[in-house]
């Protein structure tokens, strides 16, 4: 699969919605910017979900994706089709708003 990179870095950003990330990893896999990723999900994150959602969390064994690098984004969409979940959306980022 070949990405095809859109924009210069940090103008688009990967957006994550941790209630849906099951924390597979597909997204590390697949960037070629090192964007993503996996790892324990901070426990402010984890307290804002509700009990099913807690419970969904703890059976995919607490890992979410999170953006460390998400201002080396170049908005090529791969982790968007590549993520299982669904959970992946660019949108622009917030420090370029």
């Amino acid at each position: 699969m070949t990405a095809t990179c859109k924009q210069e870095p940090g103008v688009i950003a990967p957006v994550v919605n941790l209630k849906r990330c099951e924390g597979k990893g597909d997204c590390v896999d697949v960037c070629p910017e090192n964007v993503f990723l996996v790892r324990r999900i901070d426990d402010s994150d984890y307290q804002q979900f509700n009990a099913l959602q807690k419970i969904k969390l703890r059976v995919h064994g607490m890992q979410v994706a999170y953006t460390p690098n998400a201002d080396a984004c170049r908005a090529c969409g791969l982790c968007v089709s590549a993520c299982p979940e669904r959970a992946i959306t660019l949108g622009r980022s917030s420090t370029n708003a």
